[in-house]
């Protein structure tokens, strides 16, 4: 089967690294986790909680990276997933990173991004004309970087599906394997 590669750093939701990552492994794919430098990632939890204007969040799980970014070949890989949390934040900065995803949508490869990783597609320019959907709050973002946003579940552009958050995780990587499928056909 086909190499997967997910791109994150410390701080990404654990739910939409690790989702992903079991969810693709069950499938028969190999899957690497790139970061900016190959260490132990410390992934957090964004929860809902009554009272807040806005998710909170805790601690979550640490994983290791099994790549560095500039160890990344993005021909050695079939398709890309981008999660979120704050991870996007600081790594739509990276050099290696933008050079990595800007490969996979110049290649028209499969990408599935999620939450706040949309930051990082808009980072490469990689959303003008397209439609998408991420965690709500980005909506006026998404608009920035030439999309046309949709609140819903799951928007499938072509061979890239986006998703708002951890709790629309069926419908998203139901939508991914489609498409992933269709390049493999």
């Amino acid at each position: 089967m086909a190499k997967i590669l997910i791109v994150t750093g410390d701080a990404a939701e654990s739910l939409e690294v690790l989702y992903p990552y079991q969810r693709l492994l069950e499938e028969g794919y190999e899957v690497d986790i790139a970061a900016p430098a190959r260490k132990r990632l410390r992934f957090v939890v964004h929860d809902f909680e009554p009272g807040y204007d806005t998710y909170t969040e805790k601690p979550g799980y640490t994983w290791p990276a099994d790549l560095a970014f500039s160890e990344v070949d993005p021909g050695a890989y079939a398709a890309v997933v981008v999660p979120g949390g704050r991870a996007p934040e600081y790594l739509r900065n990276d050099p290696e990173l933008r050079k990595i995803l800007k490969s996979f949508f110049d290649a028209d490869k499969p990408v599935a991004q999620i939450c706040h990783g949309p930051l990082l597609t808009a980072a490469v320019g990689s959303l003008e004309g397209r439609r998408v959907t991420a965690y709500p709050a980005l909506e006026l973002d998404m608009q920035a970087a030439g999309a046309t946003f949709r609140d819903t579940a799951a928007v499938v552009d072509g061979r890239l599906v986006s998703s708002r958050a951890w709790p629309d995780h069926p419908m998203w990587m139901r939508e991914f394997l489609k498409v992933l499928r269709e390049t493999e056909d």
